[in-house]
């Protein structure tokens, strides 16, 4: 299939398949006589992999590693499961973040009655904490 076909059925653009073969997540393509890129059918799969490991927040280095796994079989479950649990630990900590800007927000919220002076601001509180994991 060519470039554009494999975008659309992928739900990607054009650029995104370019460097996707650059990062070398994408194998590069034969090329038709004309010049074309022929696709393989394999590679919308290949695609929409890398979106979801994306979604889940995988950087594009640790995709590249979890379709090097994804190659290599089941005697590689380990690694990737090493990969899975640090990512789990860096959602964590996010969602930690997360919800002590959203207290920070809410006590925010629930001062802006007050006159200004008996107002605090949480959020710049909330930005000048140290993180305690």
């Amino acid at each position: 299939m060519r470039t554009g076909e494999l975008a659309a059925r992928a739900g990607v653009n054009t650029q995104t398949l370019r460097y996707y073969e650059g990062r070398g997540l994408l194998e590069r393509p034969p090329r038709s006589a004309a010049g074309y890129r022929s696709y393989p059918d394999e590679a919308v799969a290949v695609v929409r992999f890398v979106k979801r490991a994306q979604e889940l927040g995988f950087s594009l280095e640790e995709i590249g590693d979890l379709l090097h796994l994804a190659d290599g079989g089941p005697e590689d479950c380990d690694t990737a499961r090493a990969l899975a649990k640090a990512r789990i630990h860096q959602l964590a900590h996010r969602i930690s973040a997360l919800q002590r800007m959203q207290q920070s927000l809410s006590e925010l919220v629930d001062t802006c009655e007050f006159p200004r002076g008996q107002r605090s601001c949480p959020i710049l509180s909330a930005l000048h904490q140290e993180d305690t994991p």
